[in-house]
């Protein structure tokens, strides 16, 4: 009898995680169709549409002050009073005529004579108008996006997404792995929050793993190389920034993978630098304490970038590194 409940158990969690893939395949599909629509309409590549997306996405995520996605694919969020008119009594208007007459920016987008805010087709037109996103290059288009956000952080963000988006043609990247190769000896815990006094009285931003000199250092993600080079603290170190507002921080390396580079694609698993000891002083210091990789990982809000715990997903990506191993034997 119990056998009989734990294979339902386990048949009804299958069924469940196919659904839900199935579910997100299709919204993928969804945003996509939206993507090449307005492509086709503004000659503005259909990645850069995906790209700003997913950054609004990702602040929505984390913003008290943005309401969140609560319908529909597209995430970027027009305020109320910038898509119906300050002056308009109408907040959440939806008429084209009075929109324009109190100065609102609401556009329809799909034909059927509404501007409605909360319709994927008219967000996205809006967005392109009020930008002026129209046979945009490049590099102009940098220069609104800096006009619309006033933050280069934020452009910045938005090309690296752009690029990833660019470069595998798709909108499902994801995929995680180990920062060390499994068959090395290494050993860690939950250090996130400990007291650190070098440099001033500071909390420890990240989780040390422990190994011995020159183990290999991986990437953890699908992301871009956003900084490389030596930190006071850090000594000779990695950012790395993925698609779902996560900046990955590898520091203390001994060194880098020659092949690595600033503005370089990696995968989960490329070999990035190698453990070491660095930090704590000007260029070249190293020794002040045992070899290890201090991996931190932070999420940016539009405003600011604020430390998260790195624990419970090192244990979760170690464990999938297993798994994958088990598999191929």
């Amino acid at each position: 009898m119990k056998k009989v409940i734990l294979l339902s158990c386990l048949l009804c969690i299958f069924l469940t995680l196919q659904v839900k893939a199935e579910s997100e395949k299709n919204v993928l599909q969804e945003r996509m169709a939206l993507y090449k629509k307005m492509e086709s309409i503004t000659f503005v590549p259909w990645f850069y549409y995906a790209a700003i997306d997913q950054y609004e996405r990702n602040i929505r995520s984390v913003r008290r002050d943005i309401p969140k996605q609560s319908s529909g694919s597209i995430a970027i969020y027009i305020r109320p009073e910038i898509w119906s008119g300050g002056l308009n009594p109408t907040t959440n208007d939806t008429n084209p005529v009075t929109i324009s007459l109190f100065g609102g920016v609401g556009k329809d987008g799909n034909g059927d004579g509404q501007a409605d805010s909360t319709n994927d087709e008219d967000i996205l037109r809006t967005f392109v108008d009020y930008l002026h996103l129209q046979h945009t290059d490049r590099e102009h288009l940098k220069i609104k996006l800096w006009r619309y956000y006033k933050r280069a952080k934020t452009v910045e963000l938005i090309t690296q997404y752009a690029q990833l988006y660019e470069k595998y043609n798709t909108l499902d990247i994801r995929g995680n792995a180990f920062p060390l190769p499994l068959h090395y000896n290494y050993s860690y815990r939950s250090t996130w929050g400990d007291r650190r006094s070098f440099g001033g009285l500071r909390i420890h931003e990240g989780t040390d793993i422990f190994a011995n000199y020159g183990t290999p250092v991986r990437a953890t993600c699908y992301g871009i190389v956003e900084i490389k080079g030596w930190n006071r603290l850090g000594g000779w170190r990695i950012g790395i920034r993925d698609l779902y507002n996560n900046y990955y921080y590898y520091a203390h390396l001994g060194g880098f993978s020659k092949e690595i580079r600033l503005g370089q694609i990696v995968e989960p698993g490329t070999v990035i630098g190698f453990v070491g000891s660095t930090g704590y002083g000007p260029p070249g210091t190293a020794g002040k304490f045992p070899p290890h990789l201090h991996f931190g990982m932070y999420k940016d809000n539009g405003y600011t970038e604020w430390s998260f715990d790195p624990y419970p997903h090192l244990r979760l990506w170690e464990k999938q590194d297993r798994l994958k191993q088990k598999r191929k034997h």
